[in-house]
């Protein structure tokens, strides 16, 4: 379905089981993009933390969202745009882990690669990444905006491509161990004017989980430009979720 929001913040009830948000960002922006969906979802009474992912590599990524996955105490809505996509799918088998949702993000399957992913389909030419000599990739900085975040302002643009985390690229050929959403209930959130993945690749991503998804008119950065759509999809997830264990 296409989002449209209706109506104001509803609060969410104190018998509600599924109270937990964790946040994975992806490569190139950290977990600071999430402050519209942090607020968002705050706001409507959920404990959010969001993990702050050293891309090194996939089993260190990995290690640091199952970290934060510990210290939660509900049930948890585990979130990843992105590079986050595939580190929830290896880290949302944790048992403290309700259901996933993948923000314009990757899904492999247990055996599989990141970078397989890829396979038949074509990046668009707005997304350049450049890899250092030690291994690291950067998006291209006069190609940021149109790249990765072209709903954004020029400040907030500036912002985002100045503090990139870059990304160790050998991650994108590191095998799952786990696919969470063979067991998972997941959502996915496709942003349509995406220009970081080929709309094909994520919309058969998101056929493949088996995901509820919604589509949003936004860039790569729909996490950060259209925070309150994506935390309805996230509070929905929460809520069927809880409404499911009663």
């Amino acid at each position: 379905m296409s989002y449209a929001h209706a109506g104001p913040l509803q609060p969410i009830p104190d018998t509600q089981a599924v109270r937990s948000v964790v946040l994975v960002h992806g490569a190139f922006a950290d977990g600071s993009g999430w402050r519209g969906v942090y607020d968002e979802l705050t706001a409507r009474g959920y404990r959010v933390s969001i993990v702050q992912n050293p891309l090194t590599s996939l089993v260190d990524d990995v290690a640091a969202t199952t970290r934060v996955l510990g210290r939660q105490n509900s049930p948890a809505i585990l979130v990843g745009h992105s590079w986050g996509g595939t580190v929830i799918t290896e880290a949302g088998a944790h048992p403290k882990v309700a259901g996933l949702v993948y923000v314009s993000a990757l899904s492999p399957d247990a055996g599989e690669t990141t970078a397989q992913q890829y396979e038949g389909y074509v990046t668009p030419p707005e997304f350049v990444i450049e890899t250092t000599p030690d291994g690291y990739g950067f998006v291209k900085p006069q190609a940021f905006k149109a790249g990765f975040a072209n709903d954004a302002s020029d400040a907030e643009v500036a912002f985002l491509r100045d503090s990139q985390v870059p990304i160790n690229m050998s991650s994108f050929a590191t095998k799952l161990e786990t696919a969470a959403w063979r067991t998972k209930p997941s959502w996915a959130v496709i942003a349509t004017e995406d220009k970081a993945f080929d709309q094909r690749m994520l919309k058969a991503m998101a056929t493949r989980i088996g995901a509820t998804v919604t589509e949003v008119a936004a860039s790569h950065a729909v996490f950060m430009t259209q925070p309150r759509a994506v935390a309805d999809v996230i509070d929905e997830a929460a809520r069927r979720l809880s409404a499911q264990t009663r």
